[in-house]
């Protein structure tokens, strides 16, 4: 228990329908919604953590864990689909009396982000896409590897190495720790149960039609690293195409982890985006 109480990834918790949601609610300001990826052993915190710490002081930031990653707790017969995360984010957005935010989507988590923006229009002011999954693309060896991913310390450093162009970021400690979150026994069995070979099928099932996706009206900023391994750059190139009120940064010399390999100048071009009128 004393583990738990010292563990930052470990924030609030609030009931969502089924789902009793972890999340953290940092900051005052204009809300944030920041919706993680799907990598072995993450959560929302794991994910943002450099993020909210940056832009803390300029707006509210508001991370939750979707169900079957983090510290969320689930129905044991869950059934882990675009439509059921979304339901979980509709909800949750319910129960903390947020009616309108600007969300930013991590790979995984842009998939997410894009169902919130076609889904409920309402709910979005702006949209940030990082790296993100939600048009059709071949199935990466990287995405391959990230989602087959079973625990071991050295299965992760492989996955850790994937995701960053810099590899003098993923030390002993951060794979020590990702690893140790990832062996958690009740995601352990939904991360298992997730995203089962073959796997080209989940990066469809993750995928929103063209004309969804051209229907989105929000101001929408996509941030894709040169390098990455595990989304290829081209699923940024389409939706710059298909979203008509949209921009696209690219950074050199990142892979999968531009809101950790390029911290400050990312945080820097997510407020001035969200500041520009």
């Amino acid at each position: 228990m004393n583990s738990m109480i010292n563990n930052p990834e470990v924030g609030k918790s609030i009931q969502c329908g089924d789902i009793l949601t972890n999340y953290h609610d940092v900051g005052t300001g204009e809300p944030i919604l920041l919706l993680h990826g799907s990598g072995p052993g993450v959560s929302a915190w794991a994910n943002w953590r450099l993020t909210i710490q940056s832009l803390q002081d300029q707006y509210r930031l508001i991370a939750p864990d979707l169900a079957g990653f983090g510290y969320s707790q689930f129905p044991e017969n869950m059934q882990f689909s675009r439509e059921n995360w979304l339901k979980q984010i509709v909800d949750f957005l319910d129960v903390i009396g947020l009616k309108k935010v600007n969300v930013i989507g991590n790979s995984f988590g842009g998939s997410m982000a894009l169902a919130l923006a076609i889904h409920n229009p309402e709910r979005v002011n702006k949209l940030i896409l990082m790296g993100s999954v939600g048009v059709p693309f071949e199935l990466t060896a990287g995405l391959d590897a990230v989602w087959g991913y079973t625990p071991a310390f050295e299965n992760m450093q492989a996955i850790m190495k994937i995701f960053a162009y810099n590899q003098n970021l993923v030390g002993d400690e951060l794979v020590q720790m990702r690893y140790i979150a990832s062996t958690k026994e009740d995601t352990r069995a939904a991360y298992e149960s997730m995203f089962p070979a073959p796997r080209q099928r989940w990066v469809e099932a993750m995928s929103h039609p063209e004309a969804d996706i051209r229907s989105i009206q929000q101001p929408t900023l996509m941030v894709h690293g040169r390098d990455d391994k595990v989304i290829p750059l081209s699923t940024s190139l389409t939706m710059l195409n298909w979203i008509e009120n949209s921009q696209l940064h690219i950074y050199s010399q990142c892979g999968h982890w531009t809101q950790i390999e390029h911290a400050k100048s990312f945080t820097q071009l997510v407020a001035n985006f969200l500041k520009d009128q």
